[in-house]
């Protein structure tokens, strides 16, 4: 008897429980094996192609088995922009729903030495999906914003912050806002009540401190000055608000920037001025809620040039700290032409 046709019917048999073993293990392989080496990090722009991020996947060297990759890939539907990451415990499905439902991995935002609304525009234009003019036009319109855009810096306190990368200007100024008022606890509100400031005021006269140094241990000493010259009526008289109102532009302030007349101008007129000049850190915000004891009202550079300053109780020995600072100065310029 011919048993040709049981052998062959056998051998569609082992062929059709082969493919349906390796069916089954592809579908297992897809969704639940890991299928990464490692981290890989994807920042998908409005527009970009499925085809052209699984070719940067691949790229990155950590993908096992890209045949597994291309399948799920191949029944994603429309990916959404945004920043991801791909870590090497992702199944291939999970980056497919990853990319196709927007799960998306916060990017940290870091905000430091902002001394304009357009520096601080820039610097979220430089870490973020949005384009810096788009943040530009938001901060300097008080309709979008609900205040005066010169208070802009009484409501921001850099730091860094978690951010989803596809957030709008809106959602940052908003999330930064939220930030700050939590900062503002009761503690540090009665802080502000015993200095005779608000919240606001605080954050203006931070600022001067901030302009004056960036040195940490210093800035609770030069505050105190400044709130010793409030409190006793004088002008702050204070060389960063000058500088502010020339847009930062001047290499030094000299006798005759000081009659500039604007209403941040501390050498023409009394008390704090309207606005931050800059947006102050926590450090100065601290040196300001919590500033040393003592009953300087003047200071200037140190001679060494260290980026300390010395501080005098009276007009005499101001002078003489300048007269000797303005030594070294000279002194300085001529060795260094």
């Amino acid at each position: 008897m011919d048993r040709w046709p049981f052998r062959l019917a056998a051998g569609f048999v082992l062929v059709a429980l082969a493919y349906f073993a390796w069916a089954a293990w592809c579908f297992w392989y897809d969704r639940k094996a890991p299928n990464f080496t490692g981290n890989i990090e994807l920042y998908v722009y409005p527009g970009t192609e499925i085809s052209q991020v699984r070719d940067s996947i691949v790229a990155s060297g950590k993908v096992k088995k890209e045949a597994s990759l291309d399948r799920m890939l191949s029944k994603t539907g429309n990916i959404r922009p945004g920043h991801y990451l791909v870590d090497a415990k992702s199944s291939s499905i999970y980056v497919s729903r990853m990319l196709e439902k927007g799960w998306q991995t916060p990017v940290n935002l870091t905000l430091s030495a902002i001394r304009t609304p357009g520096s601080l525009a820039r610097k979220i234009g430089a870490q973020m999906m949005v384009d810096s003019l788009d943040v530009a036009q938001y901060i300097s319109s008080e309709d979008s914003l609900g205040f005066k855009p010169s208070q802009l810096f009484t409501k921001i306190i850099p730091d860094t912050y978690q951010i989803l990368w596809t957030a709008t200007a809106e959602d940052i100024m908003d999330r930064l806002f939220r930030e700050r008022d939590a900062w503002w606890t009761g503690e540090r509100k009665l802080a502000a009540q015993r200095q005779g400031l608000t919240p606001a005021q605080v954050s203006v006269l931070a600022s001067i401190v901030n302009g004056e140094t960036r040195y940490v241990p210093e800035q609770p000493a030069i505050a105190a000055v400044y709130l010793n010259r409030l409190k006793t009526g004088m002008k702050l008289q204070a060389d960063p608000t000058v500088a502010y109102c020339f847009d930062y532009k001047l290499n030094r302030v000299l006798k005759s920037h000081l009659q500039v007349d604007s209403p941040y101008n501390t050498y023409k007129y009394y008390g704090l001025p309207p606005g931050p000049i800059s947006c102050p850190p926590q450090s100065c915000l601290e040196a300001v809620l919590y500033p040393d004891s003592h009953n300087y009202i003047f200071f200037c550079a140190d001679p060494s040039f260290n980026g300390t300053h010395r501080f005098a109780s009276t007009y005499s020995e101001h002078l003489a700290n300048a007269r000797e600072f303005q030594k070294a100065l000279t002194a300085r310029q001529k060795n260094n032409r």
